[in-house]
């Protein structure tokens, strides 16, 4: 467990007079939604956060650059792999909360905890108990989803919901999926995932030369400056729907349609995607482009003509599209997309303004869409316009305090 004496604290002559504890299992610089969303949330209230988080390598440098003190539980990096693991980082992160959030209250007294991760709760249900403190947790869609596999953590995580200030969810899927499951009369609210330009290295969309980055991205896969390019980006699982877009490219193609589609990120099906492209003769029109950093993604953003992916809810593993903040950075980039009608997408794609909902088991619609928007250049463009326009909106956290 780390000594609170060894934790990052901010520049010395900054005056701090912080009263939230911001609570998250997960934190940049490992990237992802979830910490991307709590990170952005800290920046809203810097001088009011406290953020406390599992340690993860590289994090010593990145914590002494941030305007908010970070305070992080020892998580052992060999925890990353083995039978154990999941079960022995849940232990960690547990316990590492509990702990660090009851000497981090008598260190700083504040006077609330903002839960942003609906993992490990039981840490949470106890501090209500334990602290004079308001609680909020936030909801994501996963993290609601796994109480309801077993009845105990379902009972648990009820009483949870009934014991803090407010619930916070990521959108108004989540939050509609939240009181279907549970009669709850705590306050609820729906903020949505923002785009922070930093996030990619730059500091506003201006600062970028897309004709440039279009040219480098394509130059490095072959692509001719004439072809359509298709992106998708995220963790390469089923649910994700990769494998439902090649699918759809030798269609363009008899279409004649000059299409390439570009893959990032890394996971299980990177093996059965290959394979699929292999088999259907796609080894030049699809692209895995392995992971990429978020520095990198801005050229693959610009280098692209459309944004799929076409998410559909697996019900073996219960997990679910909570938001898509993909949606939102493609929009970001001026992008049209095409998503899938389902979870929180809806949130983050409106039909016919940013891009185009399709179902997500309905093959015909998703070429229809792909075809549509492959053959209509102004129509891209003026999603891609609504898109850039969306991606500026966002709501402040401390809202929930009002």
């Amino acid at each position: 467990m780390q000594n609170l004496t060894e934790a990052n604290t901010v520049t010395k002559n900054q005056v701090f007079s912080p009263d939230i504890l911001v609570i998250s299992r997960t934190f940049l610089p490992k990237e992802g939604g979830i910490e991307e969303y709590t990170y952005n949330r800290c920046l809203q209230d810097s001088q009011r956060v406290i953020a406390l988080t599992s340690s993860y390598p590289g994090n010593a440098n990145f914590d002494q650059k941030q305007p908010f003190p970070i305070y992080r539980w020892y998580l052992p990096q060999f925890l990353k792999t083995g039978i154990l693991s999941s079960f022995s980082k849940q232990i960690f992160h547990l316990i590492g909360s509990f702990v660090l959030a009851i000497q981090l209250y008598f260190r700083y007294h504040y006077r609330y905890i903002e839960w942003l991760h609906g993992y490990d709760f039981p840490s949470l249900l106890l501090l209500t108990y334990l602290l004079p403190v308001k609680c909020f947790i936030y909801l994501h869609g996963n993290d609601l989803l796994c109480p309801l596999k077993n009845p105990l953590f379902k009972a648990l995580f009820y009483l949870t919901l009934q014991r803090v200030e407010g619930i916070v969810c990521n959108s108004s899927f989540t939050c509609d999926y939240l009181k279907q499951h549970f009669n709850i009369t705590t306050s609820t609210y729906v903020i949505n995932p923002t785009i922070r330009p930093e996030k990619f290295g730059i500091k506003s969309f201006t600062d970028l030369n897309p004709k440039e980055f279009r040219s480098q991205m394509r130059q490095k896969y072959d692509i001719p400056e004439t072809a359509i390019v298709i992106l998708s980006v995220g963790r390469l699982v089923p649910r994700k729907g990769f494998d439902r877009i090649i699918e759809t490219l030798p269609t363009l193609l008899c279409e004649n349609l000059d299409v390439h589609y570009i893959i990032c990120g890394r996971g299980v099906m990177e093996p059965e995607l290959k394979s699929l492209a292999i088999n259907l003769g796609l080894q030049k029109r699809v692209h895995l482009a392995g992971y990429v950093p978020d520095r990198e993604l801005a050229k693959y953003y610009l280098g692209c003509d459309i944004f799929a992916m076409i998410t559909y809810f697996d019900t073996t593993d219960r997990s679910i599209e909570g938001f898509g903040i993909v949606y939102r950075e493609a929009g970001f980039f001026g992008k049209a997309v095409i998503a899938a009608r389902v979870g929180g997408v809806i949130d983050a794609v409106n039909n016919q303004e940013n891009g185009l909902l399709v179902d997500p088991n309905s093959q015909e619609e998703l070429i229809n869409a792909l075809t549509l928007l492959c053959k209509n250049p102004q129509l891209r463009e003026k999603l891609g316009q609504k898109g850039q326009e969306l991606a500026q909106q966002q709501i402040l956290h401390n809202s929930i305090y009002k």
